[in-house]
């Protein structure tokens, strides 16, 4: 652990990308604080005379959107949106697919080759089309929202894990468990989930950027996260109209957007390099 915090330490793009998501974090959770207005309220006074959003002015730090709201606020509540629906639905999809990996890849056999098929069923199908049609099925909310994206991006690192357990379960030490009696839990928690901890790490930090940047877009179509409920996605959704009067509605969404993601992208890709015992010494 002392060796990776030194690697990710001296670099720079690490670094960038682990304060850009400790300034977004900090401002989400705080939005209630710093956030100057109601996200929900309406303004009398923030829209022209007739009736357009206004630009961003020494009131409205970024503008206003269609209906008079503080866009900068509803920026700030969006990104607890993001966040949530990242984390939770990310970590969802990473406990799913490593639990159903390291099961088919040590336990082999038919139910092995049973998960392993239906993953291949899940890969199959567009991710963004499978997740239209589950949001299309259930009521769109925060939470349902997250479940489908869970459902969706658990098929990537299973597949992943099932490769490494299968390598990992015809090692030595683990024929000389079997031969010790250990039971097959504790195999697999004790002798091969330690191993596979880096990649998850690496899968968890990058697949929180895909989880954000599908959570957007099924906003942008109209069936992710729905109002009053800020959300990036949903801003751009709104405002599609507007982006040649009004671009400040489409363009400062869309550049958080592309922050948030690029900087866990940053923050992975110096993971995955950290913990590559390859690298190590060079």
């Amino acid at each position: 652990m002392a060796y990776t915090w030194r690697r990710l330490s001296k670099d720079p793009l690490a670094l960038v990308g682990m304060a850009t998501i400790a300034a977004i974090s900090i401002a989400a959770l705080s939005a209630p604080w710093i956030a100057p207005f109601d996200p929900r309220e309406q303004f009398f006074d923030g829209l022209t005379l007739e009736g357009a959003p206004l630009p961003p002015d020494e009131m409205f730090f970024l503008g206003t959107d269609l209906l008079g709201r503080d866009l900068f606020s509803r920026l700030l509540y969006g990104a607890r949106t993001s966040l949530v629906i990242g984390v939770v639905a990310n970590g969802a999809a990473v406990a799913v697919g490593t639990l159903l990996g390291i099961v088919a890849g040590y336990v082999q056999g038919w139910v092995g080759a049973a998960i392993m098929r239906f993953t291949d069923l899940m890969m199959a199908f567009p991710a963004l089309l499978l997740a239209i049609a589950l949001a299309a099925i259930f009521t769109p909310s925060l939470w349902i929202v997250a479940m489908v994206i869970a459902l969706v991006n658990w098929v990537q690192i299973a597949r992943v894990i099932y490769t490494e357990t299968t390598a990992l379960a015809a090692r030595e030490y683990i024929e000389a468990a079997r031969a010790l009696g250990a039971a097959w839990p504790r195999i697999l928690f004790l002798h091969i989930l330690p191993h596979l901890i880096p990649t998850i790490l690496v899968w968890a930090t990058l697949g929180i950027a895909t989880t954000v940047l599908l959570e957007a877009t099924l906003s942008f179509l109209g069936i992710g996260v729905q109002p009053p409920t800020p959300s990036w996605g949903g801003i751009i959704f709104e405002s599609q109209s507007y982006f040649l009067s009004a671009p400040w509605l489409v363009f400062f969404p869309g550049i958080a957007i592309m922050v948030m993601a690029l900087a866990f992208n940053l923050v992975g890709d110096a993971l995955r390099d950290a913990l590559d015992p390859t690298q190590r010494g060079r």
